[in-house]
């Protein structure tokens, strides 16, 4: 736990230093998703919804670095027997690279850690591309995300969100 709020510390902080260095090249804001389970996961658990604060950081030439810290949390399905699987909740914290191909479209690499919280303990690696639509403010995005721990769960997933 005192990892994860470093973690998150550092991030906000580094944030805050970058928006005052370089107010047009580094965007902050809020973001909902939503994450649609496939494979053995999709046979287990619902739909997933979560929020977080996303930020974005213009490097050179259509590169820049992305981050994002969240909460995501999957409800469980009832087996045959009728019993319900626990629900999976997790703090994914993601920092990847991001390509603008085109004035509006990007696609993005990012990795890191999804945190268990409730039932489940530990983390899980992250990996997570993903391509995107940027409007103004409006961020949109399309993505596949893969946390492995004692295997893989993978879901497809939809996320919006407003940079500042």
């Amino acid at each position: 736990m005192k990892n994860k709020l470093v973690i998150t510390l550092l991030f906000l902080l580094t944030g805050s230093v970058a928006t005052h260095a370089q107010l047009k090249r580094f965007s902050l804001g809020p973001y909902v998703e939503a994450g649609f389970p496939v494979g053995d996961f999709s046979e287990t658990h619902n739909t997933g919804y979560g929020v977080g604060l996303n930020a974005d950081i213009k490097l050179i030439a259509g590169l820049g670095v992305t981050g994002s810290v969240g909460y995501m949390r999957f409800g469980g399905q009832r087996d045959a027997a009728g019993d319900k699987y626990p629900a999976v909740s997790a703090i994914p914290v993601r920092v990847g690279l991001k390509y603008q191909l085109v004035s509006l479209l990007y696609v993005k690499l990012e990795s890191g850690a999804a945190n268990f919280t409730g039932d489940n303990s530990g983390s899980a690696v992250i990996l997570a591309p993903g391509l995107g639509i940027r409007l103004l403010g409006l961020d949109v995005q399309a993505k596949y995300e893969a946390w492995f721990k004692d295997g893989t769960t993978g879901f497809f997933g939809l996320k919006a969100g407003y940079n500042f």
